[in-house]
């Protein structure tokens, strides 16, 4: 049974990515932890591979349409795949199995991904839910450097750690940093970023094979075929269905489950 709402859940994030254009991946180690069971280390890795097959689809759509800028990508994507890389593959191993103890409470390595996670879900939530009008960014873009380069590499660093601890994509970071530094069109940014997340998060996928992690190939396989089916459909009915007003009710989901992820870690 909990196989089944596992793949329910993948279809789930497969349709909300191709109605919204993102924020769906954020769902994925949720459904691997919560309803399949699988440990916290090892669903961000799973994530990795699942968030980086399902951006390669939206990727390779967007790249066909001429939207995408292959030399903002490369400078932003450099410092991101080193950072995944690295931490995937020498810095979650290190990581100790407790971080500390309070009292009665103590926070174990999983149990402080789980929390690292809530809170990037909760910044996610916040970035749906108060989605900035396309004009708002091109305004904030305006006033910005033409291509500010170190920004732009430190902000890749930065997403690319995030990426290789909790294995979410962090798109609701890279594109707004690609509208203001690199001064890309929305939808260019959209599909330049989905060929990053793709990119640094297979590569993190590598690192964690590295490492030695243990995968189970058929199911990972089968969990991302779905969510890519997921992502067909979900694109056809975003023909039918307002995306905005989509993305705000999705925001407020995302921000309820990443609450109830601190609680359940914390409390129960």
């Amino acid at each position: 049974m909990a196989e089944i709402l596992g793949f329910v859940g993948a279809a789930i994030i497969g349709i909300s990515l191709g109605l919204i254009g993102g924020g769906g991946s954020i769902l994925t180690v949720p459904v691997l932890v919560y309803i399949l069971g699988i440990d916290p280390v090892m669903a961000t890795a799973y994530s990795l591979f699942i968030v980086g097959f399902s951006s390669l689809i939206g990727g390779v759509s967007y790249a066909r349409k001429g939207l995408v800028s292959y030399k903002t990508g490369i400078v932003f994507a450099i410092p991101a795949f080193t950072a995944v890389y690295l931490t995937r593959l020498l810095l979650i191993p290190a990581l100790p199995e407790i971080w500390f103890e309070i009292n009665t409470l103590e926070i174990t390595k999983s149990i402080g991904i789980m929390l690292i996670f809530a809170i990037l879900m909760i910044l996610a939530s916040y970035s749906m839910i108060r989605k900035q009008k396309l004009k708002e960014v091109e305004e904030k873009a305006n006033v910005s450097p033409r291509f500010n380069y170190p920004l732009i590499l430190v902000e890749g660093i930065i997403v690319g750690v995030l990426t290789g601890l909790v294995g979410a994509g962090g798109g609701f970071l890279i594109i707004p940093a690609l509208v203001v530094f690199a001064k890309l069109p929305m939808k260019m940014a959209v599909g330049t970023s989905l060929l990053i997340i793709a990119a640094k998060s297979l590569l993190g996928f590598i690192g964690d094979i590295q490492a030695g992690g243990l995968i189970d190939w058929q199911f990972l396989l089968i969990f991302s075929t779905v969510a890519g089916m997921g992502i067909f459909i979900g694109t056809f009915l975003s023909t039918l269905i307002d995306g905005a007003r989509l993305k705000k009710a999705f925001g407020w989901f995302v921000l309820v489950m990443g609450s109830f992820v601190i609680y359940k870690e914390l409390f129960i």
